[in-house]
């Protein structure tokens, strides 16, 4: 069965005959919600869901904890307005909008959550908390908690580790009261009436008053109470919250208590959840820029059908991470199958289940593949008639109307997430490159130029022209083998004129997609550089220092270490070659969550691409790694290093005279050389 509908079952069973089920789900506007309290909605609204599949009425409430105090400021706050202090202490909902465009600050935050919601089509009864307490909807259940004051205190008692004393006890008040005059809840209770509706307190900003709890509603409830008493006040027959409150002395079972106990109220059926990890943050999109990962951050390349797939297909207990690298190409895959699978009546219970909770009412999804829109957008800039013509001619008649959901999203990722992979022409022709051709290689290239110059080909002809053009320089008795080399050279030569790069999306394709005109005069080497290339070079280059310079790594080096003596035992020449030194270029570099000194790089080896975990942070930039080629061990066993998975090893030279110094390999030798 599956897992939501299990849940749905167990809710049922411990009230059968209810009306109306309650799903409830609630989070506090401390500034922008992370994506990952989105498992606390996606988890209640899949149990709402399963309840109403059954038959049964149920409805989705989400509370906004908005008349909790500000308790500290985030960083996209502070970076905004230095003065938010001075509110520590308040409520958010009196807390002013930092950024000047709502009422409150909980009325900010509230909106940029709620704003997704509605893309995500849930639909949601939402509760405000500070409505409901400075209504007097509440009043009596403060009351009754203030009567039962001692009670609550032994409950909560129970779940501390510190031993209470019985002043403590005494002195124990479960509500706090914003003050009248500074608005802050930094204020004491010093009498309480013996009916407990009247209460004396005095504040740290030195303003005392007396209280009434039936006329005056600004008060809260602690946090333990409050929770309690919300369940039995909304009827609430299911909560999820993080494992952390599951734990046997964690909020939910101290919470089950004071329910019981204080409140004469059935607790909700619990279910904790795993909490949710991002992978492949780098660059913009890192945690260092300041941009916190909401729901409308994540949909930006997330369609809303694939977060809800994401959370649905995982158990509450199962984690999983929100990817930001290629991995997200191989997500959109696999939700397309699967929803694939659906559609045509294949997908088993459970898959089928999946794609229901991932539907979205009046949004149809068309699975073009977002890796080929990434790939024909890179190679057109994202142009659209472009586009769609490319998408006939590879066989996949794909039109705007259907690529268009996914086509914003392919553009970030490839700007914002694997920037590295984007297509770019060079703007000077290569002289350095193509002065270290062989005059083949050279020769071969003026057969393209000329080639393209004549025009009056189509897409198979120019495909069947790339193939030719090393058969006109070499022969056309060439061996099967050596003959596929020799177009494997050229096809590099090409794209190195063209792009900086020895590989890129199918070559035929990128020529033909592109207007001849833009890129003809990169594969001209008939005259010499002209001063206006000598100018574009020079201001690129200055332009790339400066930028180096703005991210340089400050080094301060000691003396040299000691030199180390030779080891004494000898190896023989097979001892050595058993370890597989070779040439690999690094792709891209990564930081690495939760870890200061190390990089996730991404290396290509000749054969294939692997991960290199190195602890080389703190002596390179990533720009000073992109590109460069160096040597690595490339037989080494996998070890993991800050959760990673590292598959090789990089050879550098360490002295306290130099740092970690990474051995780099001229840009002439290929991918996959073997050092021996």
């Amino acid at each position: 069965m599956y897992w939501a509908d299990e849940l749905a079952k167990s809710v049922i069973e411990r009230n059968p005959n209810k009306e109306e089920y309650v799903c409830a789900a609630g989070i506090s506007p401390s500034g922008s919600i992370h994506v990952g309290n989105f498992r606390d909605v996606a988890t209640a609204y899949f149990v709402c869901n399963s309840l109403k599949r059954m038959g049964k009425r149920a409805r989705f409430l989400f509370s906004w904890d908005e008349f909790d105090r500000l308790r500290k400021i985030p960083k996209n706050v502070s970076a905004v307005r230095d003065d938010m202090e001075q509110y520590i202490g308040m409520p958010y909902v009196d807390v002013p909008d930092p950024f000047g465009c709502h009422k409150s600050y909980a009325e900010h935050f509230e909106a940029e959550f709620m704003d997704a919601m509605a893309q995500f089509g849930i639909e949601t009864d939402y509760r405000y908390q500070a409505e409901m307490y400075r209504s007097g909807k509440y009043k009596h259940k403060i009351i009754e908690t203030l009567k039962k004051r001692r009670e609550l205190f032994d409950v909560i008692d129970e779940f501390r580790s510190q031993e209470a004393t019985e002043e403590e006890r005494e002195n124990y008040y479960p509500v706090s009261i914003y003050c009248d005059r500074c608005g802050k809840d930094t204020t004491r209770i010093t009498w309480l009436s013996g009916d407990c509706e009247r209460a004396h307190y005095v504040c740290d900003c030195g303003h005392e008053a007396h209280y009434d709890f039936n006329t005056q509603f600004n008060c809260k409830l602690a946090w333990k109470s409050d929770w309690a008493m919300r369940w039995q006040y909304e009827g609430v027959d299911f909560e999820p919250a993080g494992k952390d409150h599951a734990s046997p002395a964690g909020s939910f079972n101290c919470n089950k208590a004071i329910s019981n106990r204080i409140y004469g109220n059935m607790e909700p059926y619990f279910q904790g959840y795993e909490f949710i990890g991002i992978k492949g943050l780098t660059g913009k999109m890192s945690g260092s820029s300041g941009l916190n990962l909401t729901p409308l951050a994540a949909l930006k390349l997330y369609q809303p059908e694939l977060i809800l797939w994401l959370y649905a297909k995982s158990e509450p207990m199962k984690g999983f991470d929100f990817i930001f690298d290629e991995g997200i190409l191989r997500l959109y895959l696999e939700f397309d199958r699967m929803l694939e699978k659906a559609r045509a009546g294949q997908a088993d219970e459970f898959e089928q289940r999946v794609i229901e909770n991932s539907t979205i009412p009046g949004r149809e999804v068309v699975t073009t593949p977002m890796n080929l829109i990434v790939q024909l957008g890179s190679i057109v800039d994202f142009n659209i008639p472009m586009m769609e013509l490319l998408f006939k001619r590879i066989g996949t008649p794909y039109t705007y109307d259907e690529f268009h959901d996914r086509l914003d999203r392919a553009r970030f990722f490839l700007e914002q997430c694997s920037p590295e992979s984007a297509y770019k022409l060079r703007s000077t022709r290569n002289f350095e490159v193509f002065d270290q051709l062989s005059p083949e290689l050279k020769e071969q290239i003026g057969l393209l130029h000329r080639y393209l110059k004549e025009g009056g080909y189509d897409m198979e002809a120019l495909s069947a022209k790339l193939y030719e053009i090393p058969k006109l320089a070499y022969g056309f008795d060439l061996p099967e083998k050596e003959l596929k080399s020799r177009q494997g050279e050229f096809f590099k030569a090409v794209y190195r004129m063209l792009i900086d790069r020895e590989r890129g999306p199918r070559l035929y394709l990128f020529l033909y997609a592109l207007k001849a005109e833009s890129y003809m005069g990169l594969l001209d080497f008939s005259y010499p550089m002209t001063e206006d290339e000598k100018a574009i070079r020079e201001r690129e280059a200055a332009a790339a220092a400066e930028t180096a310079q703005g991210r340089k790594i400050e080094r301060k080096y000691g003396e040299p270490d000691p030199v180390e003596p030779i080891l004494s035992e000898k190896i023989s020449i097979d001892q050595f070659l058993q370890l597989d030194l070779r040439v690999a270029k690094v792709t891209k570099c990564q930081e690495i969550r939760k870890s200061n000194n190390c990089y996730k790089l991404t290396v290509f080896d000749g054969i294939k691409e692997r991960v290199i975990v190195s602890s080389i942070k703190h002596d390179y930039t990533e720009d000073e790694l992109i590109g460069k080629k160096l040597i690595i061990a490339a037989n080494l066993e996998s070890a993991r290093f800050a959760g990673v998975s590292s598959d090789g090893m990089l050879l550098a030279a360490t002295n306290n005279a130099c740092g970690c110094q990474v051995i780099f390999v001229d840009d002439i030798v290929p991918e996959g050389t073997r050092i021996k």
